[in-house]
């Protein structure tokens, strides 16, 4: 027990934690809200725990997000030569950029996607919604994952972005090794990342030939100031609104769904109660959100949280999962309660690299929940749901699959 506790202890990441990290994050930060980490990579990052050290480390400027430097720092501590580039041209996007550049790339993308763009899908999202349910309204048992959370996301990604649907097979794979839910190695991660990163380039080629009415082409238009996004950096671009449009949003509607029909009582009482499906997703991302932890950082200078001196070129990750179940910000954190405030949590981030995606994966959580609830009164989970399993992935809290029965 005292080996345990010890603050100066190497955690490690192995079967166990991916199946359950809720469990692990407990224990850890019983001992303190910054712990040592050995990834599967063989390297150790700082792992923070706390919410609200976590809160004030995603708005951190001394944690730093060069994907260049990054990069080159995780090569140098695998001892390992420096890769060809292309995994990392798909990576150097705002999400992994400082300001200023962080800065210029957010407002040229905001500038496309706005508010009324993304409140102007709605009736297709329901429409999509719909269609997915008629589909499955004749079987009696069947995978939610695949069947109806993975489709809507995909399906309203693939149009908002001008991405042809019949290729996601394609993006989904190259997406899962790149991200590293597929835990590829270092030559299927070169591959998948050339494979997409020469799709992506053709179809910003396409775009800029012949722009349609969707959010590519409108991110090819220069600003009223004249900036643009050059190719390279409208590819970046692409990968990120592909991959964090889609998968995230998968995983909150199964993540969500899993935790209602384990609680048939809040199960029923959100059924007759729609009105309340907005604040029952806040809690859905707070109890079981589908990040596990940020994207990776790195310290330029030495740093000090919650006094812990953080070494300079040291990598830093922020557990978002663990910061939204520290009962120091949430009482009795460990129960879904779709009637507490869940307000604040970091399931989107926090400071500036906030999800710029926020308000559409709430859009598509809030019309599957609402359908899939009033559809199939009779849903629960299938026998085969004794043995759910999770993607062993630092950033991706997903499950593999989720059956169903009506």
């Amino acid at each position: 027990m005292a080996d345990l506790e010890a603050p100066d202890r190497i955690e490690t990441l192995d079967a166990e934690f991916f199946a359950d990290p809720h469990a692990h994050y407990r224990r850890w930060r019983e001992v303190g809200p910054v712990r040592r980490v050995r990834f599967p990579d063989g390297v150790v990052r700082y792992v923070i725990l706390s919410y609200a050290e976590c809160r004030a480390a995603l708005n951190d400027p001394r944690l730093r997000k060069d994907a260049v430097h990054a990069d080159a720092l995780l090569h140098e501590k695998r001892d390992l030569p420096v890769g060809d580039g292309t995994r990392l041209a798909l990576l150097s996007n705002m999400l992994n950029t400082d300001p200023p550049q962080h800065t210029r790339l957010r407002k040229l993308v905001t500038k496309a996607f706005t508010p009324r763009r993304v409140a102007a899908m709605r009736p297709r999202i329901e429409e999509i919604t719909a269609a997915l349910l008629d589909a499955l309204a004749d079987r009696t048992e069947f995978d939610l994952l695949h069947d109806f959370a993975e489709p809507l996301p995909i399906t309203v990604i693939c149009e908002l972005l001008g991405v042809p649907f019949e290729d996601r097979a394609d993006f989904q794979r190259w997406t899962r090794v790149i991200v590293g839910v597929a835990n590829g190695d270092d030559e299927n991660n070169r591959r998948a990342a050339a494979e997409m990163a020469d799709y992506l380039s053709g179809l910003v080629a396409a775009k800029r030939e012949q722009p349609a009415a969707d959010l590519l082409s409108a991110l090819t238009v220069p600003a009223d100031d004249g900036d643009a996004l050059t190719d390279p950096e409208l590819v970046g671009m692409a990968f990120l609104l592909l991959v964090a449009g889609h998968d995230t949003t998968v995983n909150l509607i199964a993540n969500g769904t899993l935790a209602l029909l384990r609680d048939p009582a809040r199960l029923e009482s959100l059924r007759k109660h729609p009105e309340a499906i907005p604040d029952a997703v806040e809690e859905f991302l707070r109890f079981d959100g589908p990040v596990n932890m940020s994207t990776l950082r790195y310290t330029a200078e030495p740093v000090t949280i919650a006094n812990t001196v953080i070494p300079a070129n040291e990598f830093v990750y922020i557990a978002l999962a663990s910061a939204n179940r520290d009962p120091d910000r949430y009482p009795g954190a460990d129960t879904l309660d779709p009637d507490r405030d869940a307000s604040g949590h970091v399931a989107f981030g926090h400071g500036i690299h906030f999800c710029v995606g926020a308000p559409l994966a709430r859009l598509e959580a809030h019309t599957a929940f609402t359908a899939l609830l009033s559809r199939f009164p009779t849903l629960r989970l299938s026998p085969a749901a004794d043995t759910l399993s999770y993607h062993a992935s630092t950033l991706i809290r997903g499950l593999t699959s989720l059956p169903v029965q009506l």
